[in-house]
């Protein structure tokens, strides 16, 4: 793969060898962001899990302390007074049927969060196909499937983000934007990190945390010391 001057720069600032305190990795991950636009910083964390086992399984969401720095679409499917409520939290769209037609017919995804109420949820459930490989399929556990949609749509707009392992058995969560300084994103960062180590299966053997790596988007990647992680 080409990588650019400025890519092979940034290499040199990393010792692929060591593993970094957290707050070193967060000065390294700003310092290595050398791209033209605001590059987003996402955390990957392989756990010691198997998420094909039902009782293995790590998700959740939780509101960053400093939000993702990206402002967010969030699509509400909801009926009556409920649906006026999305609407006057600062939903982008709010609907029923027509909305699923809508995704269904013409391919629309223009959005990044679904909300639902709990009695729309055998509607949704029709978009199960489209919106589950997505990961767009509202849940329980998420906070998306809930009759406060109000609440839901104000914590999505302010920064939440949901964790949760794909199929190798590693979380991807962006945890804000390079502009925000290391101090900003190391809270942002420890807040992630809490909730997923709070999110361990009583099923879970052995080692959880097996490596945590930071990166920007066009930057490389910095190992942290899962060890003092927790």
């Amino acid at each position: 793969m080409f990588r650019g001057k400025k890519y092979k720069d940034s290499v040199k600032l990393i010792d692929k060898s060591k593993l970094y305190d957290a707050d070193e990795a967060m000065k390294l991950v700003t310092e290595t962001a050398k791209a033209k636009f605001d590059e987003t910083v996402e955390a990957h964390i392989k756990l010691g899990v198997d998420s094909r086992h039902a009782d293995q399984q790590v998700r959740g969401a939780i509101v960053l302390p400093h939000g993702t720095g990206k402002s967010v679409k969030v699509l509400v499917f909801a009926k009556g007074a409920k649906a006026d409520e999305a609407k006057e939290a600062g939903a982008d769209y709010v609907g029923e049927m027509e909305l699923v037609q809508k995704i269904q017919g013409e391919n629309w995804f223009d959005f990044d969060v679904v909300v639902a109420t709990p009695d729309m949820m055998g509607v949704v459930g029709r978009l199960g196909k489209v919106l589950g490989p997505k990961g767009l399929m509202p849940s329980p556990k998420a906070g998306t499937v809930t009759m406060d949609v109000a609440k839901a749509v104000k914590e999505i707009k302010a920064g939440k983000i949901e964790y949760r392992l794909d199929k190798t058995n590693i979380i991807h969560c962006p945890i804000g934007k390079a502009s925000f300084g290391d101090a900003k994103l190391l809270e942002n960062f420890n807040a992630l990190m809490g909730a997923v180590i709070k999110a361990k299966p009583s099923a879970a053997k052995g080692q959880y945390l097996r490596s945590v790596v930071i990166a920007s988007t066009m930057g490389p990647g910095i190992k942290i010391n899962q060890a003092k992680l927790g």
